[in-house]
């Protein structure tokens, strides 16, 4: 079984899929870890990230690992070093190779085919799983979601301009509207939650009434 939960960059998706497949018993795959980690291993490697062919190479022989709280590339726990400024600001240009995606989209249907999954990112509901089970669009204010990343970079130790933070986030807004390929937008399908005066434990609740709800009424039709 299959659970969707697409949106902007910074409306918690990471941590509420988490939360919410624990909460459900199901497994969780965070699918933007996966391109951040691809990012991640090209500037390693100082590739040319406009070199879609050096980027398929490493998407393709990437070692990736992932539990419910670490991402691991080739033994090494990149779950922190994935979520640095400089991966974030090249991790739109991974994500825009089509090589890439397709190759990312094909790993993550293999993945899910194993089991029970909740699955994050902007184009699950639409592209990946477009026959998922439940599909959530969770969503929030520019400014709040600008908020959560700036806690998240001070917690990292990261110096943090909060009103840059805010622009890049817009610009990215506008930039994963308009991809032509795994452009963020609403499963028709899919039920919106805007997580603004939301906590973290409440959206979980909220998004876990909705999956049994689903079941029940799966069970008595």
């Amino acid at each position: 079984m299959i659970v969707t939960i697409d949106g902007p960059a910074g409306a918690g998706k990471s941590t509420v899929t988490r939360k919410l497949a624990q909460e459900l018993g199901f497994q969780c795959l965070d699918t933007g870890a996966m391109y951040r980690a691809v990012t991640w291993q090209a500037v390693q490697n100082k590739v040319d990230f406009d070199d879609e062919t050096a980027l398929q190479l490493i998407a393709q022989n990437l070692i990736l690992e992932f539990d419910s709280e670490r991402v691991v590339v080739s033994g090494i726990d990149v779950s922190e070093a994935i979520r640095t400024p400089e991966v974030t600001r090249q991790v739109s240009q991974v994500a825009d190779a089509v090589s890439v995606r397709s190759h990312l989209v094909a790993l993550q249907r293999r993945i899910a085919s194993t089991g029970d999954f909740v699955c994050e990112g902007r184009d699950q509901g639409t592209v990946a799983f477009p026959d998922a089970f439940c599909k959530v669009f969770l969503t929030a204010s520019a400014n709040s979601r600008a908020q959560r990343r700036s806690e998240q970079l001070l917690a990292a130790g990261h110096f943090v301009d909060f009103d840059q933070i805010v622009r890049e986030q817009k610009t990215r807004d506008v930039q994963d509207q308009s991809r032509e390929i795994g452009r963020l937008q609403k499963a028709i399908d899919a039920v919106e939650v805007n997580t603004d005066q939301m906590t973290i434990d409440e959206v979980v609740a909220k998004l876990a009434k909705l999956v049994r709800d689903r079941l029940n009424e799966k069970q008595n039709s």
